[in-house]
């Protein structure tokens, strides 16, 4: 069976830049077209790059001469392709345009950007947890009067690194939960040579990241309700959002209360080591054999050996241990790569599930 054709807007952006390097041998997915800002259209893709690509990797072969296009022209684009990966670097009010032009232009977006994750009717997807979400796509192409065009977003990244593991926990009734996440350079995508001012320094501020941190599990938790996502009304979620000297990688320090009796440490450590959805299930191809791997070492999860496990999708976790001041029950740290699992290969990942249940189809 011939591949899914995939565009990547933002195709010039640090992920896009993921996308394609994650995308470039992809079993269910081709590459077939490149979009960005006007000052790169009408260019090979290796021009426009020059100087400015961020991987590991060198620059696959199959994109090097691929021209690149303006991504505002949504209709040319869209005949290219069937679905797109977007990855813009514009704000939200600009952003949210072009998705929606690219849904009712019929071309369903799988989106890393921010600026729809606060519609009930768009799916805020981590795979393995709200993959029933996808239901609400209904909702959606009414509400765009559409027949297959739709948004679909990643949730920050950051939330990655521990909702994984407070989600098995949900059933025993959590109260409250604190977080402090220490957040890598790439997720205001940047290198050191691009951030010379975190160098030897920790900034203890990121705009808009703590008030993500505190609503965005909501709605991930959501049930779903006349056809829309319902936010979940707890747990009371507070958060410290902190840029510290890291290339890759999110990491949280997480303290948890319950409402009643906790689980025993045994019984958390179970759920974690059990947890699994349905990209494990079907076999996705970018999905982790294991979603959460738990460390004894008292020094792990650290970011730079960790944030690579089964290819940056794996979660980790570490350090649990009881809250011996009574103020928590029990306290943790998590880790995810913020630009694998946390935006390219979470979207990569997303569109392998709205793929294998029928969402994304070759036009």
């Amino acid at each position: 069976m011939s591949k899914i054709n995939a565009g990547i807007i933002g195709a010039t952006g640090m992920v896009g830049q993921r996308f394609i390097t994650l995308l470039a041998n992809h079993p269910y997915f081709n590459i077939s077209v490149l979009a960005a800002s006007p000052r790169s259209a009408g260019k090979k893709y290796s021009e426009t790059i020059e100087g400015r690509w961020k991987m590991p990797v060198d620059i696959p072969d199959q994109v090097k001469d691929m021209i690149v296009y303006d991504a505002s022209e949504v209709e040319k684009v869209s005949s290219m392709c069937d679905f797109v990966f977007c990855a813009v670097e514009m704000s939200k009010e600009e952003t949210r345009k072009l998705e929606e032009m690219y849904a009712k232009a019929e071309t369903p977006v799988v989106s890393s950007n921010s600026a729809y994750r606060g519609y009930a009717d768009v799916p805020m997807l981590i795979a393995e947890i709200n993959g029933s979400h996808l239901d609400v796509i209904e909702a959606q192409k009414k509400r765009l009067g559409t027949k297959t065009g739709y948004v679909v977003v990643k949730p920050n990244c950051s939330i990655q690194s521990y909702v994984p593991m407070l989600t098995p926990l949900l059933n025993y009734g959590i109260e409250s939960v604190a977080v402090s996440t220490y957040q890598a350079i790439s997720g205001a995508g940047k290198t050191f040579d691009e951030m010379p001012e975190i160098i030897d320094n920790v900034i203890p501020y990121i705009g808009g990241e703590e008030e993500k941190s505190e609503q965005e599990p909501l709605k991930i938790w959501g049930g779903i309700k006349d056809g829309i996502v319902e936010n979940a009304q707890s747990p009371a979620i507070t958060a410290q959002c902190i840029r510290v000297p890291v290339t890759d990688g999110h990491l949280a320090a997480v303290f948890v209360k319950f409402k009643g009796a906790k689980p025993s440490k045994e019984e958390i450590l179970k759920l974690w080591r059990d947890f699994k959805g349905e990209p494990q299930i079907l076999d996705l191809p970018s999905a982790p054999k294991q979603f959460i791997y738990y460390f004894e070492e008292d020094n792990r999860p650290q970011t730079k050996p960790d944030r690579d496990l089964e290819n940056g999708m794996a979660i980790s976790a570490g350090r649990l241990r009881e809250d011996l001041t009574g103020v928590y029950d029990y306290k943790f740290i998590g880790l995810s790569h913020n630009t694998l699992r946390g935006a390219a290969g979470g979207g990569v990942l997303s569109a392998e599930l709205l793929y294998r249940k029928g969402f994304i189809v070759k036009k």
